[in-house]
């Protein structure tokens, strides 16, 4: 039995109406994406006010890699509300909240000792990160990345690259903030060879160090292993590597942001875990507590501890109940069985894509991403390059109208990025692929 189930136009009349009221409370920069309204979730379904269910393949933006309601979680974020709600961890501990910690120190790559600290968001994780560097090094610099999303605080969109979407019209930004180019090996020059292309980056990042700030003055260098706003672009290998080198060689930290590319989203707990590398610190977030807000940092315990007492902390960090949902959480995104069926839908989702990427090699520039965390390209012209982000919107348009939930992404805004919940059934990413097939078909026939 199919899994969409469409029993009016889309939205619907409901939808409309509960949207009408969003718009007219809710402030205009708060974004909505969707016409839809929702009413539930189960796995990688939800099904809408007016009783139309979609398949979803944005999953919260990659918070959901257990799905919608998993069982076990709702089971725990029950049993906790009924013993304790709330008490803040500055105040007093409470066993999930050390529980959560416990686990990600073992769980987290690299032979060293490790701490933790809980946050509400990836954001507040990023910029606690960027505190601990500065407070362990005595250094305030920071080299990020072309590309990067990693929030919308004030020092995370200094950090941050897309600007007319994330920054117009919010600065003065923080300072002491370096862009480096990302190697996007689908846009290198023309006629330059990928290996070229890399050692290419990698002189450019070597040369920043000496024009742009000494590396003695640099806290950290922040990267994520995949940039997820940039349109699921995996960091190579190589550049990693030598990421690496240079930050144990010159005492700058790297700090791996994994907030949308950890928690099993690539098929390992970790992103990072498909890399020789270990960070310093690694940031994690969204998938951490099946869609509850929470975010951690972990690091090297000597690091950790180096913010002063106070320095580090919030009322909501480390909620009681978004405790307990992270600890049957971890439970399951760290076992072998979920990871061999994460990897799996991988396999399944890159295969249907790159089908598709052989049905319309005049649009679909590049499939990319790491395990199940993928993305196409689509361009205006296979040999230009050309972004085409209007064809993206259309697509993404004519999926919502067929039950399937997808969303854009991309610094040209013409990638559409894949987030099922990787508890998805085989049946589920075959139907969902048939309607994205469609929609490409009626996309492009609709802007002919």
């Amino acid at each position: 039995m199919a899994s969409i189930q469409l029993l009016t136009e889309i939205p619907g009349p409901k939808s409309r109406t509960l949207v009408a009221r969003r718009d007219a409370a809710v402030s205009r920069g708060a974004a909505r994406l969707t016409p839809i309204a929702i009413a539930s979730g189960s796995g990688a379904t939800v099904t809408d006010v007016d009783g139309n269910t979609f398949i979803d393949f944005a999953g919260g933006i990659g918070t959901l890699a257990l799905g919608h309601t998993p069982p076990a979680v709702v089971d725990a974020v029950r049993a906790q509300t009924g013993e304790l709600i709330h008490m803040c961890s500055i105040v007093a501990c409470y066993p999930p909240y050390v529980e959560v910690c416990e686990r990600l120190n073992a769980l987290a790559p690299g032979d060293f000792a490790k701490k933790s600290t809980l946050l509400n968001s990836g954001a507040e994780a990023v910029e606690a990160a960027v505190k601990v560097a500065r407070a362990h090094t005595g250094r305030q610099a920071l080299i990020v990345f072309e590309g990067a999303y990693h929030g919308r605080t004030n020092l995370t969109m200094a950090m941050t690259s897309k600007y007319a979407l994330f920054k117009q019209g919010f600065g003065p930004f923080a300072g002491e903030v370096y862009r480096l180019p990302f190697p996007n090996v689908y846009r290198r020059p023309a006629g330059m060879g990928e290996d070229d292309y890399i050692q290419h980056c990698i002189d450019q990042f070597d040369h920043a160090l000496i024009a742009q700030v000494a590396p003695e003055a640099v806290a950290a260098v922040v990267v994520e292993t995949v940039q997820g706003e940039s349109g699921f672009l995996p960091l190579p290998p190589r550049f990693a590597e030598h990421l690496r080198a240079r930050c144990s060689e010159h005492g700058m930290l790297y700090i791996a942001d994994e907030v949308q590319a950890g928690m099993g989203r690539t098929g390992r707990l970790f992103a990072i875990e498909h890399y020789r590398v270990a960070p310093d610190i690694i940031v994690s977030g969204k998938s951490i507590a099946s869609g509850l807000p929470l975010a951690a940092i972990t690091g090297r315990a000597e690091v950790m501890d180096a913010p002063h007492p106070g320095g580090l902390g919030g009322t909501y960090g480390g909620n009681p109940v978004a405790c307990a949902a992270a600890i049957v959480s971890l439970d399951t995104l760290a076992s072998t069985a979920f990871q061999q069926r994460a990897e799996a839908v991988g396999v399944r989702l890159r295969a249907h894509l790159e089908g598709l990427g052989s049905t319309f090699p005049d649009i679909i520039g590049e499939v990319r991403g790491l395990g199940p965390m993928l993305a196409i390209e689509l361009v205006k012209d296979p040999v230009t390059r050309a972004p085409d982000a209007e064809l993206t919107n259309a697509i993404n348009a004519e999926n919502l109208k067929r039950g399937l939930i997808t969303l854009r992404a991309g610094l040209y805004g013409n990638c559409v990025r894949f987030l099922p919940a990787l508890t998805i059934t085989d049946a589920q990413i075959d139907e969902g692929m048939a309607v994205f097939a469609e929609s490409i078909v009626a996309a492009r026939a609709s802007l002919a």
